[in-house]
């Protein structure tokens, strides 16, 4: 029976284990989150079927007008059973037909601004996904130094305990033992930092998620390390070139204010409005008629719209250049910031983690045996916690320049 209920214990521990293990977000799954539950992203999505709904505004044909009249009516008539006789019923018709193609492009000009509202869509979503990344990232930096803050302070818990025997051995002077722990402050300083730090990041990438997630039910999980090998700076600004959001979004006002000038020119056109009527005239029983109006487009020719879109063409092709030269200033910017980061990453990682670590182990284990000063041993411990803290910073701000790649690049270019 005890065994049985061992078992048990141990599949509910290793079950439990299980569902913790499968709380952890992965990057692709808080992605996923985001672009489902943002409401920032929500609200873009109404705004670009508002304007797929314009189009059908824009296409709509002109309504025809319909007039019916009844005239000549008599009521002080000297035959009372007859108010009608005289009366001349009128039934007219017109309709507005537009040359020049109008309707269609009015069409194509609604088209235009829901594609340029789907590419501010897409910039938009760019923009948030980043702070969605660097939020992330934030959350398995603050998960690092916490580890790290909890290995040295747990490190040197172990020194002082030795340190203690050692002063009720008369090794060393209560001094000494009293100024070894009141160093410890510092490691409880920044185990405290750290775990506020981990809370803050996890309380920014929730609200991003719009989840209400408890904190400590919250978690995410990722790889916390960097890439030596990096695309060639080229690779990087042809696809942000092809990807770029606001970039499209640029080219295509262009292509729209094309449209505008040329539905600008097609309003200054002359659109006839033909008419039917029928009626009744006596002694004609029934007469049928037809007409046509067209405007005389003497003064108002539509000149200030065709100027004012032509100019919008030149204002929007300066625009797209502003965007380019842009693109290419954030490729350059992040890929300097992810080659100085990998730069500075590369002998920490080949060699001082390495160095500080021995030589902390190696002053520790000469200052409790008498061979090193109290001033050295506690140099050697800030030394290693400070190559540790940047060297985790160091990680942290590649990411992040990672997810500037990204961003510059409009889309994920590098893990």
């Amino acid at each position: 029976m005890p065994r049985l209920i061992g078992r048990a214990l141990a599949g509910f521990l290793l079950a439990v284990s299980a569902v913790s293990a499968q709380s952890a977000l992965t990057w692709e799954q808080v992605r996923e989150r985001f672009r489902t539950n943002n409401p920032n992203l929500t609200a873009g999505r109404v705004g670009v079927e508002q304007s797929k709904a314009q189009e059908i505004t824009a296409y709509l044909r002109p309504n025809p007008d319909v007039t019916a009249t009844l005239d000549q009516l008599d009521p002080f008539s000297p035959n009372p059973y007859r108010p009608l006789g005289n009366a001349l019923p009128l039934v007219s018709g017109s309709y507005l037909h537009e040359r020049e193609h109008k309707r269609e492009l009015r069409r194509d000009s609604a088209q235009g601004a829901t594609a340029i509202a789907s590419s501010t869509l897409e910039d938009q979503e760019r923009n948030l996904l980043f702070n969605l990344r660097s939020a992330f990232v934030s959350i398995l930096h603050a998960k690092e130094i916490l580890k790290v803050a909890q290995d040295n302070l747990a490190y040197y818990d172990r020194v002082l305990e030795v340190n203690r025997t050692r002063r009720e051995a008369g090794d060393i002077s209560e001094v000494d033992l009293g100024r070894l722990e009141l160093q410890r402050v510092q490691y409880e300083s920044d185990l405290q930092n750290a775990e506020v730090s981990l809370r803050t990041a996890k309380i920014q990438l929730l609200a991003l998620l719009n989840d209400r997630t408890p904190i400590e039910q919250f978690d995410v999980n990722g790889k916390f390390d960097f890439s030596e090998q990096v695309t060639p700076l080229e690779e990087f600004r042809a696809a942000a070139l092809d990807a770029r959001p606001d970039l499209k979004a640029a080219l295509q006002a262009v292509a729209k204010s094309k449209t505008d000038h040329q539905l600008a020119i097609a309003n200054g056109s002359a659109d006839p409005t033909f008419g039917v009527d029928f009626g009744r005239n006596p002694p004609i029983p029934v007469y049928l008629g037809a007409s046509v109006t067209i405007p005389l487009r003497v003064f108002d020719r539509n000149q200030g719209e065709k100027l004012r879109t032509q100019l919008d063409i030149n204002r929007n092709q300066a625009l797209v250049d502003a965007d380019r030269a842009q693109v290419f200033s954030d490729v350059d910017s992040a890929y300097a910031t992810i080659s100085g980061n990998i730069a500075l990453l590369r002998p920490y990682k080949d060699k001082y983690l390495q160095q500080a670590a021995k030589v902390r182990d190696t002053i520790s284990f000469a200052y409790q045996n008498g061979g090193a000063s109290l001033l050295d041993f506690l140099s050697a411990q800030a030394d290693y916690r400070n190559i540790q803290l940047s060297y985790l910073n160091l990680v942290g701000s590649y990411m992040t320049a990672a997810g500037q790649m990204n961003l510059a690049v409009g889309k994920e270019v590098m893990p």
